[in-house]
Protein backbone atom coordinates (compact mmCIF):
# COMPACT_ATOMS: atom_id res chain seq x y z
CA UNK A 1 0.00 0.00 0.00
CA UNK A 2 0.80 3.12 -0.14
CA UNK A 3 0.65 6.11 2.37
CA UNK A 4 0.03 9.48 0.84
CA UNK A 5 1.17 11.40 4.14
CA UNK A 6 1.44 15.46 5.09
CA UNK A 7 3.93 16.63 6.93
CA UNK A 8 4.02 20.40 8.45
CA UNK A 9 4.64 23.28 6.44
CA UNK A 10 6.49 24.79 9.33
CA UNK A 11 5.71 23.94 12.76
CA UNK A 12 6.18 20.89 13.20
CA UNK A 13 4.24 20.03 16.09
CA UNK A 14 1.73 19.75 13.00
CA UNK A 15 2.38 16.50 12.07
CA UNK A 16 -0.56 14.36 13.33
CA UNK A 17 -0.59 11.18 15.80
CA UNK A 18 -1.53 9.28 12.44
CA UNK A 19 1.15 10.53 10.22
CA UNK A 20 3.35 9.45 13.04
CA UNK A 21 2.27 6.43 13.89
CA UNK A 22 1.77 5.41 9.48
CA UNK A 23 5.67 6.75 9.70
CA UNK A 24 6.76 4.75 12.37
CA UNK A 25 5.73 1.34 10.92
CA UNK A 26 6.10 1.45 7.33
CA UNK A 27 8.18 -0.61 5.60
CA UNK A 28 9.91 2.61 3.90
CA UNK A 29 9.24 5.99 3.60
CA UNK A 30 9.56 7.54 0.38
CA UNK A 31 10.33 11.74 0.33
CA UNK A 32 11.94 14.47 -1.79
CA UNK A 33 15.09 15.10 0.37
CA UNK A 34 16.10 12.66 2.88
CA UNK A 35 18.14 14.90 4.81
CA UNK A 36 15.31 17.21 5.82
CA UNK A 37 12.72 14.65 6.62
CA UNK A 38 15.51 12.20 8.28
CA UNK A 39 15.43 15.48 10.69
CA UNK A 40 11.73 15.58 11.14
CA UNK A 41 11.88 12.11 12.00
CA UNK A 42 14.32 12.20 14.74
CA UNK A 43 12.46 15.24 16.95
CA UNK A 44 9.59 12.73 17.28
CA UNK A 45 12.28 9.91 17.98
CA UNK A 46 11.10 8.05 14.58
CA UNK A 47 13.32 5.59 13.01
CA UNK A 48 13.05 4.36 9.39
CA UNK A 49 14.33 3.81 6.28
CA UNK A 50 14.07 6.69 3.78
CA UNK A 51 15.00 6.87 0.23
CA UNK A 52 14.80 9.82 -2.31
CA UNK A 53 11.82 10.31 -4.49
CA UNK A 54 11.88 13.34 -6.63
CA UNK A 55 11.00 15.26 -9.91
CA UNK A 56 14.65 13.89 -11.14
CA UNK A 57 14.57 10.67 -10.11
CA UNK A 58 11.20 10.33 -10.36
CA UNK A 59 11.32 7.62 -13.68
CA UNK A 60 13.50 5.16 -12.16
CA UNK A 61 12.60 5.40 -8.56
CA UNK A 62 9.21 5.46 -8.68
CA UNK A 63 9.47 1.83 -10.87
CA UNK A 64 11.51 0.34 -7.59
CA UNK A 65 8.88 1.68 -5.70
CA UNK A 66 6.10 0.41 -7.91
CA UNK A 67 8.07 -3.12 -7.53
CA UNK A 68 8.37 -3.01 -4.00
CA UNK A 69 4.79 -2.60 -3.14
CA UNK A 70 3.50 -5.18 -5.65
CA UNK A 71 6.02 -7.26 -3.59
CA UNK A 72 3.83 -6.53 -0.70
CA UNK A 73 5.90 -3.53 0.93
CA UNK A 74 3.79 -0.40 2.57
CA UNK A 75 5.70 2.81 1.46
CA UNK A 76 4.73 6.29 2.97
CA UNK A 77 5.60 9.11 0.48
CA UNK A 78 5.95 12.79 1.87
CA UNK A 79 6.99 16.23 1.00
CA UNK A 80 9.81 18.33 1.89
CA UNK A 81 6.64 20.27 3.50
CA UNK A 82 2.68 20.10 3.37
CA UNK A 83 0.88 17.44 0.94
CA UNK A 84 2.55 15.18 -1.46
CA UNK A 85 1.20 15.50 -4.71
CA UNK A 86 1.02 19.53 -4.38
CA UNK A 87 3.88 20.44 -6.64
CA UNK A 88 5.76 17.25 -6.89
CA UNK A 89 5.72 14.15 -8.44
CA UNK A 90 3.92 12.38 -6.16
CA UNK A 91 0.78 12.51 -9.01
CA UNK A 92 3.14 9.95 -10.80
CA UNK A 93 3.61 7.31 -8.56
CA UNK A 94 -0.47 7.60 -7.58
CA UNK A 95 -1.04 7.12 -10.70
CA UNK A 96 1.28 4.22 -11.56
CA UNK A 97 -0.02 2.66 -8.14
CA UNK A 98 -3.47 2.78 -9.62
CA UNK A 99 -2.50 1.09 -12.53
CA UNK A 100 -0.58 -1.70 -11.13
CA UNK A 101 -3.68 -2.32 -8.69
CA UNK A 102 -1.71 -1.03 -5.69
CA UNK A 103 -3.88 0.26 -2.79
CA UNK A 104 -3.61 4.22 -2.08
CA UNK A 105 -4.27 5.93 1.09
CA UNK A 106 -4.17 9.10 2.61
CA UNK A 107 -3.25 10.57 5.86
CA UNK A 108 -3.99 14.57 5.41
CA UNK A 109 -2.03 17.45 6.53
CA UNK A 110 -0.84 20.62 6.72
CA UNK A 111 -1.42 22.75 2.73
CA UNK A 112 -0.20 26.18 2.15
CA UNK A 113 -2.46 26.83 -0.34
CA UNK A 114 -5.44 26.42 1.49
CA UNK A 115 -3.89 27.43 5.34
CA UNK A 116 -3.12 31.00 3.46
CA UNK A 117 -6.71 30.99 1.87
CA UNK A 118 -8.12 30.53 5.25
CA UNK A 119 -6.05 33.34 6.69
CA UNK A 120 -6.35 36.21 3.73
CA UNK A 121 -9.61 37.18 4.61
CA UNK A 122 -10.99 36.85 0.64
CA UNK A 123 -13.39 34.69 -0.49
CA UNK A 124 -12.94 31.03 0.26
CA UNK A 125 -16.13 29.15 -0.91
CA UNK A 126 -14.37 28.89 -4.61
CA UNK A 127 -10.79 29.00 -5.66
CA UNK A 128 -8.26 28.57 -8.53
CA UNK A 129 -5.18 27.07 -7.46
CA UNK A 130 -2.33 27.60 -9.76
CA UNK A 131 0.64 26.98 -8.15
CA UNK A 132 3.95 28.10 -9.66
CA UNK A 133 3.84 30.14 -12.81
CA UNK A 134 6.45 29.19 -15.13
CA UNK A 135 9.58 31.60 -14.67
CA UNK A 136 10.10 32.97 -17.73
CA UNK A 137 9.32 34.07 -21.50
CA UNK A 138 5.91 33.16 -23.39
CA UNK A 139 4.68 30.12 -21.37
CA UNK A 140 4.44 32.38 -18.29
CA UNK A 141 2.57 35.57 -20.09
CA UNK A 142 0.21 32.61 -21.25
CA UNK A 143 -0.81 31.25 -17.81
CA UNK A 144 -0.92 35.68 -16.69
CA UNK A 145 -3.02 36.27 -19.06
CA UNK A 146 -5.49 33.34 -17.95
CA UNK A 147 -5.78 34.56 -14.59
CA UNK A 148 -7.67 37.19 -16.02
CA UNK A 149 -10.41 34.87 -17.10
CA UNK A 150 -11.06 33.47 -13.80
CA UNK A 151 -13.81 34.49 -11.65
CA UNK A 152 -12.11 32.93 -8.53
CA UNK A 153 -9.97 34.10 -5.66
CA UNK A 154 -6.82 33.18 -7.31
CA UNK A 155 -3.52 31.28 -5.12
CA UNK A 156 -0.27 31.55 -6.92
CA UNK A 157 3.56 30.33 -5.01
CA UNK A 158 6.04 32.73 -6.14
CA UNK A 159 10.02 32.43 -4.86
CA UNK A 160 11.35 35.84 -3.40
CA UNK A 161 13.59 36.75 -6.21
CA UNK A 162 10.26 36.62 -8.69
CA UNK A 163 8.12 38.14 -6.12
CA UNK A 164 8.36 41.85 -7.52
CA UNK A 165 8.26 40.44 -10.85
CA UNK A 166 5.12 38.81 -10.40
CA UNK A 167 3.52 41.94 -8.50
CA UNK A 168 4.58 44.14 -11.84
CA UNK A 169 3.27 41.84 -14.16
CA UNK A 170 -0.21 41.10 -12.47
CA UNK A 171 -0.74 45.20 -12.14
CA UNK A 172 0.13 45.67 -15.66
CA UNK A 173 -2.30 42.70 -16.85
CA UNK A 174 -4.85 44.60 -14.92
CA UNK A 175 -5.08 43.78 -11.52
CA UNK A 176 -3.47 46.36 -10.12
CA UNK A 177 -6.79 47.44 -8.20
CA UNK A 178 -7.17 44.09 -6.95
CA UNK A 179 -6.67 42.99 -3.49
CA UNK A 180 -4.24 40.63 -2.35
CA UNK A 181 -2.76 38.39 0.66
CA UNK A 182 0.74 37.84 0.81
CA UNK A 183 1.65 34.85 3.27
CA UNK A 184 4.88 33.84 4.46
CA UNK A 185 6.53 31.59 6.86
CA UNK A 186 3.10 30.21 7.89
CA UNK A 187 2.76 28.46 11.06
CA UNK A 188 5.97 29.73 12.10
CA UNK A 189 7.15 32.07 14.52
CA UNK A 190 7.23 35.16 12.27
CA UNK A 191 4.68 34.74 10.44
CA UNK A 192 3.48 37.17 8.30
CA UNK A 193 0.40 38.17 6.34
CA UNK A 194 0.88 41.37 4.12
CA UNK A 195 -2.49 42.48 2.94
CA UNK A 196 -2.71 45.75 0.08
CA UNK A 197 -3.81 45.87 -3.36
CA UNK A 198 -1.66 44.57 -6.25
CA UNK A 199 -0.97 48.31 -7.22
CA UNK A 200 0.48 49.06 -3.35
CA UNK A 201 1.97 46.15 -2.97
CA UNK A 202 4.88 47.27 -5.93
CA UNK A 203 6.21 50.24 -3.44
CA UNK A 204 5.76 48.59 -0.72
CA UNK A 205 7.97 45.16 -1.91
CA UNK A 206 10.43 47.73 -3.40
CA UNK A 207 11.18 49.27 -0.20
CA UNK A 208 10.63 45.92 1.83
CA UNK A 209 12.86 43.26 0.09
CA UNK A 210 11.13 40.16 0.05
CA UNK A 211 12.32 37.34 1.96
CA UNK A 212 10.78 33.05 1.92
CA UNK A 213 8.46 31.86 -0.55
CA UNK A 214 5.28 33.41 -0.64
CA UNK A 215 1.63 31.72 -1.07
CA UNK A 216 0.07 35.16 -2.81
CA UNK A 217 -4.22 34.97 -2.48
CA UNK A 218 -5.25 37.07 -5.12
CA UNK A 219 -8.52 38.75 -6.16
CA UNK A 220 -9.85 38.11 -9.03
CA UNK A 221 -10.15 40.65 -12.11
CA UNK A 222 -13.91 41.40 -11.80
CA UNK A 223 -16.23 44.31 -12.85
CA UNK A 224 -15.10 46.62 -9.71
CA UNK A 225 -11.77 45.96 -11.09
CA UNK A 226 -12.02 46.24 -14.85
CA UNK A 227 -8.62 47.75 -16.42
CA UNK A 228 -10.91 50.02 -17.98
CA UNK A 229 -11.92 51.97 -14.70
CA UNK A 230 -8.25 53.39 -14.52
CA UNK A 231 -7.64 56.70 -13.63
CA UNK A 232 -5.81 59.59 -15.03
CA UNK A 233 -3.75 59.01 -11.94
CA UNK A 234 -3.49 55.24 -12.68
CA UNK A 235 -2.63 55.54 -15.83
CA UNK A 236 0.16 58.16 -15.53
CA UNK A 237 1.59 56.19 -12.66
CA UNK A 238 1.34 53.43 -14.95
CA UNK A 239 3.30 55.01 -17.38
CA UNK A 240 5.89 56.37 -15.40
CA UNK A 241 6.61 52.88 -13.67
CA UNK A 242 7.23 51.41 -17.59
CA UNK A 243 9.45 54.30 -18.18
CA UNK A 244 11.29 53.33 -15.30
CA UNK A 245 12.13 49.82 -16.23
CA UNK A 246 13.52 51.00 -19.60
CA UNK A 247 10.10 49.64 -22.14
CA UNK A 248 10.32 52.22 -25.27
CA UNK A 249 7.41 54.90 -25.74
CA UNK A 250 5.90 52.39 -28.55
CA UNK A 251 5.33 49.29 -25.96
CA UNK A 252 4.62 51.45 -23.33
CA UNK A 253 1.57 52.88 -25.39
CA UNK A 254 1.22 49.90 -25.99
CA UNK A 255 0.79 48.26 -22.78
CA UNK A 256 -1.34 50.62 -21.45
CA UNK A 257 -3.78 50.37 -24.16
CA UNK A 258 -4.17 46.95 -22.95
CA UNK A 259 -4.44 48.36 -19.63
CA UNK A 260 -6.90 51.11 -19.65
CA UNK A 261 -9.13 50.39 -23.01
CA UNK A 262 -7.65 53.19 -24.61
CA UNK A 263 -6.43 53.38 -28.40
CA UNK A 264 -3.22 53.17 -29.19
CA UNK A 265 -2.92 56.32 -30.65
CA UNK A 266 -4.11 58.63 -27.64
CA UNK A 267 -2.17 56.27 -25.31
CA UNK A 268 1.66 57.24 -27.96
CA UNK A 269 0.19 60.61 -27.48
CA UNK A 270 -0.02 60.95 -23.38
CA UNK A 271 3.20 58.75 -23.02
CA UNK A 272 5.29 61.35 -24.97
CA UNK A 273 3.67 64.34 -23.48
CA UNK A 274 4.00 62.52 -19.93
CA UNK A 275 7.92 61.47 -20.51
CA UNK A 276 9.11 64.18 -23.14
Amino acid sequence: MLYLTGTPIGNKDDLSPRAMEVLGNVDLIACEDTRRTGLLLSSFGIKNKLVSYHEHNKASKGAQLIEKMLQGADIALVSDAGMPCINDPGEDLVRECISNGIEVTVIPGPVAAITALCISGLPAATFHYEGFLPSEGGPRKKRIEKLRTIDETIILYEAPHRLCKLIKELDEAGFGGCRAAFCRELTKKFEQVIRLSIRDSVSYFEETPPKGEFVVVLEPLGEDNDPAAMTDDDIDAAILRLHEEGLSTKQIASKIAGLSGNGKKEMYARVINLIK
